[in-house]
């Protein structure tokens, strides 16, 4: 589903992400583990088309990312870690809004606001202003723009960011929910998200990956992720 061979991204004498490579397998949820800094964002961005590449070469769903750019956004969706709402519409009016953009039109854009208003649980909320919303709404509002259109692929960017601890619960639950349907690439500095979420772990620091395996290989019975991470990190 997702190809990344040798990526790279230079801002003058900067390297944010240093020619890294990686497959993401269909259905997979990859959590992309690493401390603030590491080139997590940065290496989304560029696997969304929204940051090009210095060097090297990433496919999403057979589609090149930077010589196919608008087939690849057909295929993905990106939750940033800010969501982009805009506080003066209302939810129905901001879905509606990023669904045209998507191409959608007519009943099959009533009907797919409809079905992730229900998924992401924002049906008592849809006509309230999305500057009214509490973080943990704003959120699964960001989540449901990402689903719209149904994509294949879906980069959540720090998901859980600034929610209070049941939030996070049902932030996490409701992503572990979508990747029956859905691959799933998440960026965390948090060791728990990942436990409880993924399939799988890449382990960036300074750019590079420094592991990528299963959370059974990384992990064991005198070894846990937290110790691995310390260790690999410090590096």
């Amino acid at each position: 589903m997702i190809d990344v061979r040798g990526l790279r991204k230079r801002y003058h004498h900067l390297v944010a992400v240093d020619g890294i490579s990686f497959k993401v397998n269909k259905g997979e949820v990859l959590g992309f583990l690493g401390p603030n800094g590491a080139g997590k964002t940065t290496t989304m961005r560029m696997l969304t088309g929204a940051l090009p590449a210095t060097a090297g070469r990433a496919e999403v769903a057979g589609f090149d990312v930077f010589e196919q750019p608008i087939q690849v956004k057909r295929r993905v969706g990106y939750l940033p870690e800010s969501p982009p709402l805009y506080d003066e519409l209302d939810t129905t009016a901001y879905l509606c809004f990023v669904g045209r953009l998507k191409g959608l039109g007519g009943a099959k854009l009533k009907a797919e606001v409809t079905r992730v208003a229900e998924v992401c649980g924002l049906q008592d909320v849809r006509r309230r202003l999305l500057g009214n919303l509490s973080k943990g709404f704003r959120q699964r509002v960001g989540l449901a723009q990402a689903l719209m259109g149904s994509p294949d692929v879906l980069v959540l960017d720090e998901p859980t960011i600034g929610l209070d601890p049941n939030q996070i619960l049902e932030i996490r639950k409701l992503i572990r929910d979508l990747s029956v349907k859905h691959t799933v690439i998440l960026s965390t500095h948090i060791l728990p998200e990942v436990v409880q979420i993924c399939d799988r772990v890449i382990i960036i620091h300074q750019g590079r990956i420094v592991a990528d395996d299963t959370l059974e290989n990384l992990t064991s019975e005198q070894r846990s992720l937290e110790e691995t991470f310390h260790e690999l990190t410090q590096i």
